[in-house]
């Protein structure tokens, strides 16, 4: 399993400030659809904890989906983003008209 915005990306985006039993509930989330993904091994392993200014999925299909689905998770755990981050999800969004964060 993937997380989405992965643990080390969301503790530098805030979760260091959690406490331990939020950090755990980030950890296990379910409570949305797509914040744990089913991965290959490679796949999670290229992407690591990168952020999509250094790490989107190599199907071209799949960035849409992919760039939403961190934005839905930042803003539903309340993390934050850096300046390279927001850059590359706002160019990302321009070619995404279809695209709805939930």
């Amino acid at each position: 399993m993937d997380h989405v915005v992965p643990l080390a990306e969301a503790w530098d985006s805030g979760a260091s400030k959690w406490t331990p039993e939020r950090r755990e509930q980030y950890a296990n989330d379910l409570g949305a659809e797509r914040s744990l993904v089913a991965v290959s091994l490679g796949s999670n392993g290229a992407k690591g904890d990168k952020d999509p200014a250094e790490w989107m999925p190599p199907a071209k299909d799949a960035t849409c989906t992919y760039a939403t689905d961190w934005i839905a998770a930042k803003l539903r755990w309340k993390l934050t983003a850096d300046r390279a981050e927001q850059k590359t999800l706002r160019a990302i969004a321009a070619d995404c008209p279809d695209a709805t964060v939930k």
